[in-house]
């Protein structure tokens, strides 16, 4: 599991749109198995990566299987008809996020964190090996921010899957991520956290004057 981190503004969402051919890249190359994003189909593409993004749900009418289920269309016929197979890749992820006591509730029911936890099973149904998701814990308190960064470290581990998400919860990402990036103006540093540690990579992030990194800790602290 690998976050992105870094100043307001500084591109964290728009990489991450990048990565998955949400908006055109500016410039470079991004490739998957060795072969251009762009020479994918938007199909072959989903069989890929998967994206959980910042935008309200259109369809919160559904109900949170409903919802999950849709992570399988891509392997779906014309007219979506789920198969035996994909009824149980959508039960397993529901499983997986805890989410059997909601299942059958709308989704215009459910909390902020709950949203956010069948947005999650929703892309483990569509079963890739990469996931992206932008700032999943926005509007969560704390608990609920670590509650879904944990499932997400979790699921990581156990399922072999890459999980790569932008967030401001720098000092969770310290703690609880294998990888960060962090981004700054002109360049970026990709390391194990503690590594990025050693390096002094997080002194920089913040004003000095302001904001200083405690390296014993790994949280920052408000200069007086």
């Amino acid at each position: 599991m690998a976050a992105i981190v870094g100043i307001n503004g500084i591109g964290k969402s728009t990489l991450l749109r990048t990565l998955g051919a949400v908006q055109p890249r500016i410039s470079g190359d991004i490739r998957i198995h060795d072969k251009a994003l762009e020479s994918y189909s938007s199909t072959q593409l989903a069989e890929e990566l998967s994206l959980v993004l910042t935008e309200s749900v259109a369809s919160k009418n559904l109900t949170v299987r409903e919802l999950i289920g849709l992570g399988r269309q891509p392997y779906t016929n014309w007219i979506g008809t789920l198969s035996t197979k994909d009824q149980k890749i959508i039960t397993n992820a529901i499983q997986r996020v805890g989410l059997e006591n909601i299942a059958s509730k709308k989704c215009y029911e459910l909390s902020d964190g709950q949203l956010q936890k069948v947005m999650v099973a929703r892309a483990l149904a569509q079963d890739t090996a990469v996931m992206f998701l932008d700032e999943p814990t926005t509007h969560l308190d704390l608990f609920h921010k670590v509650q879904i960064i944990k499932l997400l470290r979790s699921i990581a581990h156990e399922t072999g899957k890459t999980i790569l998400y932008t967030t401001h919860e720098i000092e969770l990402a310290i703690q609880l991520c294998d990888k960060m990036l962090i981004m700054e103006q002109g360049k970026s540093t990709f390391g194990a956290p503690c590594d990025l540690i050693e390096q002094k990579s997080f002194e920089a992030l913040f004003p000095a004057e302001t904001i200083l990194f405690d390296p014993n800790t790994g949280s920052f602290r408000i200069q007086n």
